[in-house]
């Protein structure tokens, strides 16, 4: 089996989160799913549990960062493509979510961001297949 990646947000409203990122394109697995707490499907085996601010804090004793106004995490994916890197910002900016930055040109990787509802932030990049190599 190989190793799955559980990334846990914290999310104000679970309903408006899961329609922002349905938007985008992302699917979720009703068995992770209810009224605190969903699984959102990123890859095969890497998955974003959004869960109520009540949910996220029976699993730590710290309080919750408000980020809007702290950065706990960056969240980065990487992208088929320039186009498709472009493309999530936008449908992010217009399902109510905010650009934080110009987009990234490095030659080789190219990038932009977007925060969700929430305001973590969610890094897209796209690489040269020669870069990596």
């Amino acid at each position: 089996m190989s190793t799955q990646i559980f990334v846990n947000l914290p999310v104000k409203n679970l309903n408006q989160s899961i329609e922002f990122f349905t938007q985008l394109g992302f699917e979720f697995n009703p068995q992770f799913t209810d009224e605190t707490a969903t699984c959102m499907i990123v890859s095969e085996n890497i998955f974003v549990m959004l869960l109520t601010h009540e949910k996220f804090k029976t699993f730590t004793p710290k309080e919750i960062c408000d980020a809007t106004k702290s950065t706990e995490v960056l969240v980065c994916l990487s992208s088929d493509g320039r186009e498709q890197v472009d493309e999530i910002v936008r449908k992010a900016v217009a399902a109510g979510g905010t650009t934080y930055n110009e987009p990234q040109d490095h030659g080789f990787m190219y990038g932009h961001g977007f925060a969700d509802l929430d305001g973590h932030i969610w890094e897209i990049i796209y690489m040269e297949p020669s870069a990596i190599n």
